[in-house]
């Protein structure tokens, strides 16, 4: 029989942590002195005190291992928990936000999407601001974790190539994993501190660095104003721009550059990889600009690498309405979202390493077609990729496609036109944050669509977080007789 208290036992002590962390806002709501602190009392108490229970109900079936559908059920049951309760403060708030929309917010948040439904951020009290901003740094730290331990074990999407860079097996947790945790929990916080200084180095004040901090890092994108990252210009930009693109780099690199080893980083493919494609767009896209906009070269530059960035690892920042840099340049846009960064990053969306597998697959077969005896293998950093690698990859790319036509079309039957369906799905699944168009782009926000569209888009966000096949498989009935 399928013992849930282990799943239930782990996701009721995160739910207690999430309410712990609610006295961080408290503390900034107090100092600000807008009386807004009585919020986060009463979501903390709620928070914790319902993790409490439901760990002190599940503690009695707590084993030093999970197993395979228990780990699967973990992944999905902690994301879906956790915008349950982070949602409480916009409810609770000023925002006076309904359930949908705050369940979106903390979705969105904890997801690292970055796509909104507040308008109003600019006065909006400091403690849910901060509060925004912390949901999405739990949330790419936490898929860090989710990445390097449970993606590979579950054999999600060609994930089980890194498992040798990551912590083995669910089941058997060594000394050499908490280690690797423990590592990357300081990377992750020292990143955010630096990111932080430099922001406030370069003219932020110590409030919007440190939530923007949290976001960057995060690849989040949420910010403190309406206007997103387009309230701050010129140095700040590339500032947020390199620490963007440090976040989409497999943190697992950091650890062993830490430990003395500085060869993997610089010769791992995907790293190589998400590097060249960003050089060649940004340079590409700042010689248009300056060709048809008539762009200066420094604001060229500074315009396409910090949006194009922000698109890229799934970040969502904008500094200017891309939408007017024409037809071809919201193209880009749009394809660059389904592009991602690194495996065991906070960047999200397809990443780099299948699109590698994917093209060393074709490659093999256009081989295999010239020269039908001979004997070709796909090859990933110079090793053979076995062909239950390549088939997870092509299954995570058919059900991303089929999963995005799906949400486009349910999206439309809601009322919404093509433009905002097809880009609101990809978006979604993508974990990018803006649209396209005038309704959900980086002009606007997600606060006007209507509430079926609003829970669609929050569990597409869920499925596209966690790779889509952890999530679908717990929909299926073999899962819960095995």
């Amino acid at each position: 029989m399928f013992d849930i208290r282990p799943v239930g036992y782990v996701i009721g002590l995160l739910v207690a942590f999430l309410g712990a962390m609610m006295l961080l806002p408290f503390l900034v709501d107090v100092a600000e002195g807008r009386g807004h602190w009585p919020v986060f009392v009463e979501s903390g108490v709620i928070t914790m005190l319902s993790g409490g229970l439901i760990a002190l109900a599940c503690s009695n079936g707590v084993k030093e291992g999970l197993s395979i559908q228990q780990t699967f059920l973990l992944t999905t049951g902690v994301w879906l928990a956790l915008p349950v309760f982070g949602a409480l403060p916009f409810v609770i708030g000023e925002t006076d936000a309904r359930y949908v929309d705050a369940f979106f917010e903390a979705m969105s948040g904890l997801t690292t999407t970055g796509s909104t439904v507040f308008s109003g951020l600019d006065d909006m009290p400091k403690g849910l601001l901060l509060w925004r901003g912390l949901l999405q740094w739990l949330g790419g730290i936490g898929i860090i974790v989710v990445a390097m331990v449970f993606l590979p074990e579950l054999r999600v999407g060609g994930m089980q190539i890194f498992r040798a860079e990551g912590f083995d097996t669910m089941g058997k947790i060594l000394p050499r994993a908490t280690q690797i945790a423990s590592q990357i929990s300081v990377i992750y916080v020292s990143l955010t501190l630096i990111c932080a200084l430099l922001y406030m180095l370069f003219g932020m004040e110590a409030f919007d660095a440190s939530v923007h901090a949290l976001t960057t890092i995060a690849t989040g994108g949420f910010s403190t104003y309406d206007a997103s990252f387009g309230a701050f210009t010129g140095p700040l930009e590339y500032v947020a721009a390199i620490f963007m693109v440090l976040a989409a780099l497999p943190f697992v690199r950091y650890v062993q550059l830490i430990n003395g080893s500085t060869r993997p980083l610089f010769r791992d493919a995907q790293v190589r990889g998400f590097v060249l494609v960003l050089v060649l767009v940004v340079l590409s896209s700042a010689g248009f600009l300056m060709l048809r906009f008539g762009y200066g070269p420094e604001q060229a530059l500074r315009e396409a690498l910090f949006n194009i960035t922000s698109i890229l690892t799934g970040t969502g920042y904008a500094s200017v309405d891309y939408m007017g840099w024409g037809a071809m340049m919201v193209a880009v846009f749009f394809f660059l979202g389904l592009v991602g960064g690194c495996a065991g990053s906070t960047a999200c969306s397809v990443k780099i390493f299948r699109y590698q597998l994917l093209f060393a697959s074709i490659r093999v077969q256009l081989k295999r077609i010239r020269s039908p005896h001979g004997v070709f293998t796909p090859r990933y950093e110079g090793r053979p990729v076995s062909d239950d690698v390549l088939s997870s990859v092509m299954s995570f790319f058919v059900f991303f496609v089929v999963s995005m036509g799906i949400l486009s079309v349910l999206l439309s039957a809601t009322g919404l036109d093509f433009v905002t369906s097809i880009s609101g799905a990809a978006t979604a699944l993508a974990n990018v944050g803006p649209g396209l168009g005038d309704t959900i782009g980086p002009a606007g926000n997600f606060g006007a669509l209507n509430d079926t569209a609003k829970w669609l888009l929050s569990a597409a966000m869920l499925i596209g977080r966690l790779e889509l096949l952890a999530v679908y498989a717990i929909l299926t009935v073999n899962f819960w007789r095995a």
